[in-house]
């Protein structure tokens, strides 16, 4: 499993996008989306929505569970991809690419965000 050096990782598994613009585009890593198995399910927060870095914006229903999407920055968001709430699926097989989540104007990004070195280390356990 490759983590894209170009992005920025939560410790909630949840990668960033350098920000064109002031808006970055918000996404499940791979690790996640392997640990949460098939993903049936998806709830994004709407466009106008303000979203708070380290808290629940979502949410991820899969074969195996139920899980909150953490927002990973604080910001308004701008859009949400349609195409995962129709196919959850995307989440599974391209969650770097066509799988992204939602577009984010950030306000406010945390100190904590981590590489893509620093976060294969943190999952590696």
């Amino acid at each position: 499993m490759s983590n894209p050096q170009n992005l920025r990782y939560s410790k909630e598994h949840e990668w960033l996008s350098d920000a064109e613009g002031g808006v970055a585009t918000v996404g499940i890593t791979e690790h996640a989306a392997n640990a949460l198995g098939d993903i049936v399910y998806v709830q994004l927060p709407e466009v106008g929505d303000t979203i708070t870095a380290g808290e629940s914006c979502g949410e991820l229903e899969s074969t195996k569970s139920v899980s909150d999407l953490f927002a990973p920055v604080t910001g308004e968001v701008v859009e949400a991809n349609q195409d995962v709430v129709d196919n959850p699926e995307l989440v599974n097989n391209d969650p770097f690419e066509g799988g992204w989540l939602f577009k984010v104007r950030i306000t406010e990004e945390p100190k904590d965000l981590l590489s893509a070195d620093e976060y294969t280390a943190f999952t590696a356990g």
